[in-house]
């Protein structure tokens, strides 16, 4: 598939980003979607061809790699970029909103569009707690499925129709781990990125709303 639209996205929230949101933006692209691109797309593009069984019972190989993998990791991955990415577009969509509404009203509503108070913070903070939210069931997701984050060099199947247990050996299964680690380690990253981030606007929020009653309260 063509990434040109995720990178894109990326690049237009960028704009509207806190110092925190841009090294996560900076995270995604470089060291996720750049990596998939580049690297780990590759790694996993023969996995049903190069799984294999000792026999050669009809149906029993292509069992056995469903019952290991019912979802591939690469698959996985690049569902997970997406939606990790996607909440992204809820900010997006909230400062054309409001460049739409000056041009309809054809006067300054808004000290900059972009500008991250009132409604538009609402909406920063929602896409922070999704983007969050995405990563931690995908990372629960993967582990789920795969019985961990390890990738086992065989694995034993008896599921019909084989007619005993056979062993079954996947390709290139200490590199695909140390992806497989890599993919846990940005996604954690992200997470800490994101409730850094999370954090910091609202105790900044917290203490702007503070100072405004303080200021009133004395004057």
């Amino acid at each position: 598939m063509s990434w040109g639209f995720l990178r894109d996205l990326l690049s237009g929230v960028n704009k509207y980003s806190t110092g925190i949101g841009r090294i996560w933006v900076a995270v995604v692209f470089i060291f996720r979607l750049l990596v998939y691109i580049a690297a780990a797309e590759n790694i996993w593009k023969y996995e049903h061809d190069e799984f294999e069984c000792n026999i050669k019972q009809p149906g029993c190989e292509n069992v056995c790699f469903d019952h290991f993998f019912p979802v591939s990791h690469i698959r996985l991955w690049a569902l997970q970029l997406i939606m990790v990415s996607t909440p992204s577009l809820l900010v997006v969509f909230h400062v054309a909103y409001r460049e739409n509404r000056e041009k309809h009203h054809n006067q300054k509503l808004y000290k900059s569009p972009g500008e991250l108070d009132g409604g538009l913070l609402c909406t920063y903070l929602i896409s922070l707690i999704l983007k969050t939210g995405f990563e931690i069931v995908f990372l629960v997701l993967f582990y789920k499925l795969y019985n961990g984050f390890k990738v086992p060099r065989l694995v034993k199947c008896d599921i019909r129709p084989c007619p005993n247990t056979v062993d079954c050996y996947i390709s290139k299964p200490t590199e695909k781990m140390i992806f497989l680690y890599f993919l846990v380690a940005t996604s954690c990253l992200c997470i800490v990125l994101n409730l850094s981030e999370l954090s910091y606007l609202i105790f900044k929020y917290s203490i702007k709303c503070y100072l405004k009653t303080y200021i009133k309260k004395h004057q």
